[in-house]
């Protein structure tokens, strides 16, 4: 038996840290609050009204993801101010994919050891993005675990719930001649950053050099870029009208993600010359002599976010995506067949 009593903090758990994160988290979340949001931070679950944000007849949505390795640039800079804004991205995007409105988030952060002004930092980006969102940051766990965790690692995971009315689920009605609509992406997005980071090394560059494709940023800076947050112009697109399907393009990118809103003997088929990929994609594949088949299914290549439309609505949803600052092309239709073809040659 020891003489003085051993402590969970001498193990390495400061409960005190927690405590003290979750009150300085308290006004991030506040700030998200939307109709519907019943309590705030620090009960065992958290509570929702689906009656008071609106609906009548409501199916839920569910949606969980991560950040990925991108995780390692923010954690080896520092940066850590927008991480939380790709978080929420990542899991909301999908959410209005299936049609549905997000209502509310969680998240899980788990690191070695609490550091309450970084993790202050992190949640504060989270928090950011639910606000860009109109989802509110209802809960979340924060888990010090010594031995799991070194250094200033730390991991990040989300959850998000959406609803739509009883019905209106997407896709529905995908049909041959549907032109398919794409929304900008910032760059990688949250995705293919195993290979991203690789081809870093290769090339011998470190976090703060200048980046190859915009010199006035750092690698860094560029990198982090956070994920867009396609909810506001998913739901306009939707409400707008004529909207049959939407593919949140993240890892597998196109050819990978278009054929899960796709029904059985169609296809989609994408120019390549339709839209401008970024110019830190096309480093990219010029730095790793990487062939347009793997660019485009491992990177978004510059189309966050697909939208298959109905033909007639087509040219008026562009116009009307534009008008609201959106930067939209037409890349493709859905044509009779199986799986992602490709023509012409990017630009």
């Amino acid at each position: 038996m020891t003489k003085n009593g051993l402590t969970y903090a001498e193990a390495g758990v400061d409960i005190d840290a927690g405590n003290d994160l979750v009150e300085r988290i308290k006004p991030a979340a506040k700030r998200t609050d939307r109709p519907g949001t019943m309590a705030g931070l620090g009960g065992f679950g958290a509570l929702f009204d689906l009656k008071a944000a609106g609906y009548d007849d409501p199916v839920l949505v569910a949606a969980t993801d991560g950040v990925g390795t991108k995780l390692r640039i923010a954690i080896e800079t520092g940066k850590l101010d927008e991480v939380g804004i790709d978080l929420v991205a990542m899991c909301v995007n999908d959410l209005v994919c299936q049609g549905a409105e997000p209502l509310f988030f969680l998240d899980y952060f788990a690191t070695g050891k609490l550091d309450v002004d970084a993790a202050a930092q992190i949640i504060e980006g989270i928090a950011e993005g639910c606000a860009q969102a109109n989802c509110a940051l209802i809960g979340g766990e924060t888990a010090e675990m010594p031995g799991m965790y070194t250094g200033g690692d730390f991991d990040l995971a989300g959850f998000s719930v959406g609803a739509m009315e009883r019905g209106r689920a997407l896709p529905d009605g995908v049909q041959e001649g549907d032109e398919i609509l794409g929304l900008a992406s910032s760059g990688f997005h949250s995705n293919g950053f195993s290979l991203v980071r690789k081809l870093i090394d290769l090339a011998g560059l470190g976090w703060d050099d200048p980046a190859p494709w915009l010199a006035e940023a750092t690698v860094a800076e560029e990198l982090l870029t956070p994920t867009e947050v396609y909810v506001e112009p998913a739901l306009r697109a939707i409400r707008s009208g004529g909207v049959r399907a939407l593919a949140h393009i993240t890892g597998g990118g196109l050819t990978e993600n278009l054929p899960r809103i796709l029904p059985e003997g169609l296809g989609a088929e994408i120019d390549k010359g339709g839209w401008y990929m970024l110019d830190p994609f096309k480093w990219a594949q010029k730095s790793g002599g990487i062939s347009d088949e793997e660019m485009l299914k491992t990177f978004n290549c510059g189309i966050g976010l697909a939208i298959v439309v109905a033909a007639e609505r087509a040219g008026d949803l562009q116009a009307e995506l534009q008008d609201r600052g959106e930067t939209c092309w037409t890349i493709g239709k859905i044509v009779a067949g199986k799986g992602v073809s490709y023509t012409g040659d990017f630009r």
